[in-house]
């Protein structure tokens, strides 16, 4: 399992204007972005107890959550995703899902997941069957995403962050999800090394890495 660095920061809008004009000038648009950014929808997954909550809100070191991911309104191309964090490297991992089959895991229909010839899906399987995993809410927001082929860098804005409260019909472009938070969050990922030219591009005064977390902020109302 290959675990990448990862630091995060919650930035206002005068600052995300700095920050993507200089990553403008020395990075690159991810290629999947439309107009320089995408839409994401996630539907998050945690135990009666909120374990991956309550995890995130007392800053365990070790964490993991299940999530299943599209983007830009298009259910064609669906993925599973287990998330694990180790202090401040992150590993992600993923499976890909039709849209039939993230339907019947929304749905609660789960026993085809034991015979899936992916591993995560049987993971999330047993999970659920043993400590009671289940949907929790959809989480929902825009992101402008830059890449930096050294390093493997990639920088991502995040805004417009918004909960579907306790819907998980994540797959019906009407369901009603509510704005949970003005934050914007500037997130940056890399390998080995984080080159000098990316360190500057998105270096602030008085910004301290910090824990915001946009499932948590979008399990505010339960």
């Amino acid at each position: 399992m290959q675990f990448r660095h990862e630091i995060k920061h919650e930035i206002n809008y005068s600052d995300m204007l700095i920050i993507r004009q200089r990553l403008r000038a020395v990075a690159y648009p991810d290629p999947h972005a439309v107009n320089g950014r995408y839409f994401i929808r996630s539907l998050y997954f945690d135990n009666p107890a909120d374990k991956a909550l309550m995890e995130k809100v007392n800053g365990m070191s070790r964490r993991e959550k299940f999530r299943i991911r599209y983007y830009n309104g298009d259910p064609s191309v669906i993925h599973l995703e287990k998330k694990s964090k180790v202090d401040h490297l992150g590993n992600k991992q993923s499976a890909p899902l039709t849209k039939e089959q993230a339907q019947r895991i929304a749905d609660g229909d789960t026993e085809w997941m034991i015979d899936s010839q992916f591993l995560l899906i049987r993971e999330l399987y047993a999970k659920m069957q043993t400590e009671g995993i289940a949907p929790k809410t959809i989480v929902d927001y825009t992101r402008e995403p830059f890449i930096y082929p050294a390093g493997n860098v990639r920088v991502t804005l995040d805004y417009d962050i918004r909960s579907g409260l306790r819907c998980t019909d994540f797959l019906n472009p009407a369901c009603v999800t509510v704005p949970v938070s003005d934050a914007i969050i500037l997130e940056v990922k890399w390998d080995a090394f984080l080159p000098d030219i990316i360190r500057d591009a998105v270096a602030l005064a008085d910004r301290r890495e910090g824990a915001f977390s946009k499932y948590a902020a979008c399990r505010i109302y339960g």
